[in-house]
């Protein structure tokens, strides 16, 4: 019997739950999962025999390695700046580790032990970080074994909502986990374009929003997203003129998250007090003269620079930041603030779907005739607890598990999906769930 411990239930935990304990019985698996809501745990794991839920505070130290020291794999769904915790834990006890997250500083550091204990830390095992490399990688080694020379890479995926589901003005609804959402593209963005580096700030990041066309869905806005640049070495792409990694969002979305960053309210940087203060007053900290003396949408719009009539109008309202209602959660900084109102406002009902879209850009050039290739995945979730980001988030993870526990992958060191030994094997599976890419060229 082989003994799995997964640390997080959250919102993208589900599927991969479901993949280990129907897999449990013919693998001879047990399935530790580790959550401080235990209710939450049982609520996925259901009363299989196969699986233990465990009530766990992360950072009760000897609790959690305690659960390490009787594992054989290790896989982490946390909030990303606790991973390393569990790092620190599966190289003391000798445990290979699984996540979805982007490699970070921290466990960069650790890269030589990992490798002289001769375990796999495999990190962006994900959707993206994850689907999104293996997919790619595979696109990007069937043109050059063919002889093409790749000359632009650009890559989308988002998180979004399905089309029949889009009944707020803002198009879109969460599906996975609201800090995230709240804090993406915080840190700006850098990528290549033409030949240039192109830097851009928070601030500029959803103002410079462009659309790219989806088969069966039509335009989708994009931003690039965090450091392209990291990605051009490892994918073996230092020297092409345009390399750019994107988030795909419905174009309203954008739009709306751009007033939301010019008010300031994805700041996360300081404090304030919220008891007392309405939620229109918090919107309008920032903003300068008198706010009684006309209605609340005239007065936020003149400093938008946009009608009281407004798309972006309609969707403050929506969230609910120009009424008089108080906050009243003691000292918040403004992004926990608009974390709790989105969580709130843009919730998944139970009937609602989301969507999965990704999408891969290549031009390259083969016996002199210029190709534009696009390679394309859509996946529907089935309801507001099996998604679409839980099933594309999880599946890549528990194929890995299975590979590793069956020694079917040997691979030592810290990594991410971008070899052969671990993109054929994985993405051949994904099939079998519907996760899969269609091409066309022109």
């Amino acid at each position: 019997m082989k003994n799995i411990l997964l640390f997080g239930a959250g919102k993208s935990a589900t599927s991969l739950i479901d993949f280990l304990i129907t897999n449990a019985p013919r693998q001879k698996w047990h399935v530790t999962v580790a959550d401080q809501d235990l209710m939450l745990i049982k609520s996925k794991t259901g009363k299989s025999y196969y699986a233990t839920p465990v009530e766990l505070d992360i950072k009760n130290q000897s609790a959690r390695q305690q659960l390490v020291q009787d594992t054989d794999l290790v896989i982490s769904l946390l909030p990303p700046a606790l991973h390393i915790l569990v790092a620190k834990d599966c190289l003391h006890f000798h445990k290979n580790l699984l996540t979805a997250s982007y490699i970070d500083p921290e466990v960069k550091k650790l890269e030589h032990e990992i490798e002289k204990a001769g375990l796999l830390f495999m990190y962006e095992m994900g959707l993206d970080p994850g689907i999104d490399h293996m997919s790619a990688m595979k696109l990007i080694h069937s043109i050059e074994k063919k002889g093409g020379q790749i000359f632009s890479f650009k890559s989308y995926c988002g998180g979004l909502i399905s089309p029949d589901n889009l009944d707020n003005p803002w198009q879109y609804k969460i599906s996975w986990n609201p800090r995230n959402i709240v804090l993406a593209g915080s840190t700006g963005a850098v990528y290549k374009e033409k030949g240039k580096i192109k830097d851009l700030s928070y601030e500029q990041l959803f103002d410079h929003s462009k659309t790219i066309q989806v088969p069966g869905l039509g335009k989708l806005a994009y931003y690039p997203n965090r450091d392209s640049l990291a990605y051009m070495e490892i994918y073996k792409l230092q020297e092409i003129a345009t390399f750019m990694r994107a988030t795909l969002r419905f174009p309203d979305f954008c739009e709306g998250w751009n007033a939301l960053i010019k008010l300031g309210l994805t700041d996360d940087s300081h404090k304030i007090q919220t008891d007392h203060l309405t939620y229109f007053n918090w919107t309008t900290q920032n903003l300068e003269g008198n706010k009684t003396a006309e209605p609340h949408d005239e007065f936020i719009a003149q400093h938008l620079g946009v009608s009281s009539k407004s798309k972006v109008i309609r969707q403050l309202k929506y969230l609910g930041l120009l009424n008089g209602d108080m906050i009243n959660q003691g000292e918040q900084t403004n992004a926990s603030v608009l974390e709790s109102v989105v969580q709130d406002k843009l919730r998944m009902e139970p009937h609602d779907k989301d969507m999965i879209v990704m999408m891969h850009e290549i031009e390259f050039e083969r016996r002199s005739m210029a190709t534009r290739m696009h390679a394309y995945m859509i996946v529907q979730g089935e309801d507001n607890v099996r998604t679409a980001m839980a099933k594309t988030v999880g599946l890549p993870l528990g194929i890995m598990a299975k590979l590793i526990l069956q020694d079917k992958i040997t691979l030592k060191g810290l990594h991410i999906p971008v070899m052969p030994e671990v993109y054929n094997p994985v993405l051949k599976e994904l099939e079998e769930y519907d996760i899969r890419f269609e091409e066309s060229f022109e």
